[in-house]
């Protein structure tokens, strides 16, 4: 079993935080960084022997955490899960909205319903991530909404056209609820480069799954990004670190 350990230690209270998509990549890199930081988790995923198996793994190793099927796109489910939060640990201070999807294709390949599944996942996901977690931040008086975008918040590319909108829409959404939440709302954006996860195999399209093969050649290991995620997370309640974009030193993109 592995031990937990975290990179930096934290000063601030524990927090409450519930995780999306935590079960693999950047989401359960994530779960083991704050874990190891003394927070306590919600881990929520499709695949609950995955996070069974997590939260077991960090609990034994003296970590606080504990999980629920979750399908982001249900808006049903997403309250759910952050009202399981609330009942469980009696509050919720932060969401990451990690979950999303990567089925990259050429436009000219009509591939509508990968286009649909990256729009419900991806934008629908983290609307529903908001509208569940906000009315009980604002009550209390304050949370943290930490989502995970992409560098394709930033800039699109051949194949990615449908992707790097729903990033373009997250980073817009992001920017929209740290403007309306007069500083009682943390908001942060978080925007891997190539990052070591299995977005990659989502792609159906064989020449683009052939060029995100060369093109992940680089990549950072999830743990980067949760340090990155914990970073934001540690900052005292009056500062508010909106955006962060991770890339491998060596990759020009």
């Amino acid at each position: 079993m592995t031990e937990l350990t975290a990179t930096e230690p934290t000063t601030e209270p524990t927090k409450v935080v519930a995780i999306t998509g935590a079960s693999s990549g950047i989401g359960e890199a994530t779960a083991r960084r704050l874990a190891a930081d003394g927070h306590r988790l919600l881990l929520g995923a499709r695949r609950t022997d995955r996070l069974d198996a997590l939260t077991r793994e960090l609990n034994t190793a003296g970590g606080t955490a504990q999980f629920q099927r979750l399908d982001v796109t249900d808006a049903a489910d997403v309250r759910a899960f952050v009202q399981a939060a609330e009942e469980r640990f009696g509050r919720l201070d932060a969401l990451v909205n990690n979950a999303g999807v990567m089925p990259l294709s050429p436009l000219a390949e009509l591939r509508t319903e990968e286009w649909d599944r990256m729009i419900d996942v991806n934008v629908r996901g983290v609307l529903h991530g908001i509208a569940a977690a906000l009315p009980g931040m604002r009550a209390r008086g304050g949370g943290h909404f930490v989502t995970v975008a992409s560098v394709g918040a930033y800039e699109v590319s051949p194949t990615a056209a449908v992707y790097c909108a729903t990033k373009f829409a997250v980073r817009a959404i992001s920017e929209g609820l740290r403007q309306e939440s007069s500083g009682n709302i943390r908001v942060t954006l978080v925007s891997p480069g190539v990052t070591e996860s299995e977005l990659a195999d989502h792609i159906s399209d064989p020449a683009a799954r052939a060029a995100m093969k060369a093109y992940r050649a680089v990549a950072l290991p999830a743990s980067a990004i949760a340090d990155a995620i914990a970073y934001a997370l540690a900052q005292s309640p009056e500062v508010d670190v909106n955006e962060i974009v991770v890339r491998p030193a060596a990759s020009a993109q």
